[in-house]
């Protein structure tokens, strides 16, 4: 008994650790540096054996493999110009009125998130929106939180939008389309909800007059970048209806625009294993590991005790709104890996009541997710402020509604799909 809870205690020990060494980066260090000896440490006490290891590592290796190809594809996008000219088009439609470049912002962070995952709208649009706003000579606020909560909330719509739903995409059963349709209407609603209270929220900033710094001229649409985005999601649905991992699709895109790019000495061999963050993935596998153990000790039976059975109306809004309090509690990537195991008995409409918990939740506090963590560090190396209780105002009054929102959506979807 006392070894069990001198386990318990060290496992839950880990994961507060490498949680905060996420969040402060201590030394200036990734993720990775902290995660792999707590996991080290966690598996050699015994909290889980070598076989519940193996198995982990099997069940997230395909879904890190995924991940890593499409953060190469967003990178090659970006060094092919893409986003450069998603830019400059924003600039130009905005025609020196901040709402319409809230809208554009919106629209094409929502676009960005779906197709090439968060991380995409987090590293590599954000800067583009603050050089946007900067061109216009518009206060960035509205446009650089947008991307923060977008990052998030537009995440619901494809698997391949959000690691979250990777994992979720396996535990549902469902096919590449399936899940999108699904998850299609909660999509919309959600990204509604936060365009109408961003427009009210930030009303002062975006009837301010704009005042040009400088004007450029559009760049060249990267076509064959754009078109190979476009093959690649139509290869991911192909691939789940033919029993295909659409990882391999994922894959075909990446390489393909590798190709192209080594060719014409655009990029190096190097710079592609950079693109694919792995210190990043090592540090995921590492904290499912851990994730793992504490579940296994403890966490499961008490999430299982309070978790609600089916896919009602009442048992969806339970539980997501579980999973976006555990979110905010230890960060949404351990959530999802606790709450998956438990909610998928249950069947789609309560993994995907999950989801919806993990990828809106976040949007409360900087620390519920990563993406919320890496966008707040390029907004200060921009020079912008980001205020604790703006962000947290922001978050209370946009997260409830869309999250409640969300989730109705799902369940008359849901209906409709005959679950």
């Amino acid at each position: 008994m006392i070894r069990y809870v001198l386990i318990e205690f060290l496992a839950v020990a880990a994961l507060g650790m490498t949680l905060v060494c996420a969040v402060v980066r201590p030394f200036g260090r990734a993720e990775a540096w902290f995660a792999v000896p707590a996991a080290g440490v966690v598996i050699l006490a015994g909290a889980l054996p070598l076989a519940e290891v193996e198995e982990e590592a099997a069940r997230l290796g395909p879904v890190i493999g995924f991940l890593a190809a499409v953060l190469v594809l967003a990178q090659l996008c970006a060094d092919e110009g893409l986003f450069h000219a998603c830019g400059t088009w924003m600039a130009r439609w905005a025609r020196r009125r901040p709402r319409r470049l809230l809208g554009a912002v919106f629209t094409l962070a929502s676009l960005i998130t779906a197709a090439l995952s968060l991380d995409a709208t987090v590293v590599l649009l954000t800067p583009v929106v603050f050089a946007t706003a900067a061109r216009m000579g518009a206060r960035p606020a509205p446009h650089v939180y947008a991307s923060a909560h977008l990052s998030n909330t537009a995440s619901l719509l494809l698997p391949v939008s959000n690691l979250t739903n990777l994992l979720a995409f396996t535990a549902a059963g469902l096919s590449f389309t399936r899940f999108a349709l699904l998850m299609l209407l909660p999509w919309l609603v959600a990204i509604a909800v936060e365009y109408v209270v961003f427009r009210r929220y930030f009303a002062a900033d975006l009837d301010a007059p704009a005042e040009p710094v400088a004007a450029e001229e559009p760049p060249e649409l990267p076509l064959f970048a754009l078109v190979t985005v476009c093959l690649t999601l139509a290869g991911f649905a192909v691939a789940s209806a033919v029993g295909i991992d659409p990882a391999w699709a994922a894959a075909a895109g990446a390489a393909v625009l590798a190709v192209r790019a080594l060719s014409r000495r655009h990029t190096t061999p190097a710079a592609l294993v950079r693109a694919t963050h792995w210190p990043f993935l090592l540090f995921v596998l590492c904290l499912g590991i851990i994730v793992r153990a504490v579940v296994d000790h403890g966490l499961g039976d008490a999430l299982a005790r309070v978790l609600p059975d089916g896919s009602s109306l009442p048992a969806l809004l339970g539980t997501a709104a579980l999973a976006a309090l555990l979110a905010n509690l230890i960060n949404n990537l351990p959530a999802v890996l606790a709450l998956l195991p438990l909610a998928a008995p249950s069947g789609p409409g309560a993994v995907l009541a999950v989801l919806i918990g993990v990828n809106i939740g976040p949007n409360l506090t900087y620390t519920g997710s990563l993406a919320t963590l890496l966008w707040r560090r390029i907004a200060l190396q921009h020079g912008h402020d980001v205020r604790l209780r703006e962000f947290t105002v922001l978050g209370l009054l946009t997260t409830p509604l869309a999250l409640a929102g969300a989730t109705v959506a799902l369940w008359v979807g849901l209906r409709g799909w005959g679950y």
